[in-house]
Protein backbone atom coordinates (compact mmCIF):
# COMPACT_ATOMS: atom_id res chain seq x y z
CA UNK A 1 0.00 0.00 0.00
CA UNK A 2 1.13 3.54 -0.71
CA UNK A 3 0.03 6.61 1.21
CA UNK A 4 -0.06 9.65 -1.10
CA UNK A 5 0.03 13.06 0.58
CA UNK A 6 -0.08 16.45 -1.12
CA UNK A 7 0.08 19.85 0.59
CA UNK A 8 -0.88 23.03 -1.25
CA UNK A 9 0.26 26.58 -0.42
CA UNK A 10 -1.86 29.24 -2.07
CA UNK A 11 0.07 31.77 -4.13
CA UNK A 12 0.42 35.36 -2.97
CA UNK A 13 -2.87 37.20 -3.35
CA UNK A 14 -5.00 34.04 -3.40
CA UNK A 15 -7.23 33.27 -0.41
CA UNK A 16 -9.34 30.23 0.27
CA UNK A 17 -12.45 32.33 -0.51
CA UNK A 18 -11.13 33.16 -3.98
CA UNK A 19 -13.34 31.67 -6.73
CA UNK A 20 -10.34 29.84 -8.17
CA UNK A 21 -9.50 28.24 -4.81
CA UNK A 22 -13.12 27.22 -4.27
CA UNK A 23 -13.22 25.68 -7.75
CA UNK A 24 -9.95 23.83 -7.12
CA UNK A 25 -11.23 22.39 -3.84
CA UNK A 26 -14.49 21.38 -5.52
CA UNK A 27 -12.44 19.58 -8.18
CA UNK A 28 -11.30 17.09 -5.55
CA UNK A 29 -14.82 16.29 -4.38
CA UNK A 30 -15.90 12.78 -5.28
CA UNK A 31 -12.65 11.69 -6.92
CA UNK A 32 -12.80 8.52 -4.86
CA UNK A 33 -16.11 7.73 -6.58
CA UNK A 34 -14.59 8.27 -10.02
CA UNK A 35 -11.15 6.71 -9.59
CA UNK A 36 -11.37 3.07 -8.44
CA UNK A 37 -7.67 2.95 -7.49
CA UNK A 38 -8.35 5.31 -4.55
CA UNK A 39 -8.86 3.07 -1.52
CA UNK A 40 -9.01 6.07 0.83
CA UNK A 41 -9.56 9.72 -0.04
CA UNK A 42 -9.51 12.71 2.29
CA UNK A 43 -9.03 16.37 1.49
CA UNK A 44 -9.68 19.71 3.12
CA UNK A 45 -8.63 23.17 4.17
CA UNK A 46 -6.03 23.63 6.87
CA UNK A 47 -7.35 24.70 10.29
CA UNK A 48 -3.96 25.37 11.89
CA UNK A 49 -3.09 29.04 12.55
CA UNK A 50 0.68 28.37 12.33
CA UNK A 51 2.65 30.36 9.76
CA UNK A 52 4.41 27.22 8.50
CA UNK A 53 1.15 25.43 7.75
CA UNK A 54 0.06 24.75 4.20
CA UNK A 55 -3.42 25.80 3.09
CA UNK A 56 -4.97 22.60 1.73
CA UNK A 57 -4.16 18.90 1.87
CA UNK A 58 -5.06 15.59 0.33
CA UNK A 59 -4.46 12.23 1.96
CA UNK A 60 -5.06 9.11 -0.09
CA UNK A 61 -4.24 5.43 -0.16
CA UNK A 62 -3.63 3.22 -3.19
CA UNK A 63 -2.57 -0.41 -3.50
CA UNK A 64 0.74 -0.02 -5.34
CA UNK A 65 2.80 2.02 -7.82
CA UNK A 66 0.56 0.97 -10.73
CA UNK A 67 -2.51 2.24 -8.87
CA UNK A 68 -0.72 5.48 -8.01
CA UNK A 69 0.14 5.98 -11.69
CA UNK A 70 -3.45 5.22 -12.74
CA UNK A 71 -4.71 7.80 -10.23
CA UNK A 72 -2.12 10.40 -11.28
CA UNK A 73 -3.03 10.11 -14.95
CA UNK A 74 -6.80 9.77 -14.54
CA UNK A 75 -8.50 12.62 -16.48
CA UNK A 76 -10.55 13.76 -13.47
CA UNK A 77 -7.44 14.00 -11.30
CA UNK A 78 -5.47 15.75 -14.03
CA UNK A 79 -8.23 18.36 -14.43
CA UNK A 80 -8.39 19.02 -10.66
CA UNK A 81 -4.61 19.16 -10.31
CA UNK A 82 -4.39 21.75 -13.10
CA UNK A 83 -6.75 24.03 -11.17
CA UNK A 84 -4.42 23.84 -8.16
CA UNK A 85 -1.23 24.36 -10.15
CA UNK A 86 -2.64 27.65 -11.43
CA UNK A 87 -3.06 29.07 -7.91
CA UNK A 88 -0.70 27.22 -5.56
CA UNK A 89 2.62 25.51 -5.05
CA UNK A 90 2.64 21.98 -3.72
CA UNK A 91 4.73 19.31 -2.07
CA UNK A 92 4.17 15.57 -2.38
CA UNK A 93 5.13 12.58 -0.28
CA UNK A 94 4.44 8.95 -1.18
CA UNK A 95 5.38 6.25 1.29
CA UNK A 96 4.70 2.56 1.76
CA UNK A 97 2.43 1.52 4.59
Amino acid sequence: MIRHLVLFKLNEGITKDDERALAAAKGFEGLDQQIPELLEWQHGWNVSPRDVAYDYAINSLVADQAALQAYATHPEHVAAAQLWRAIATLVVADFEV
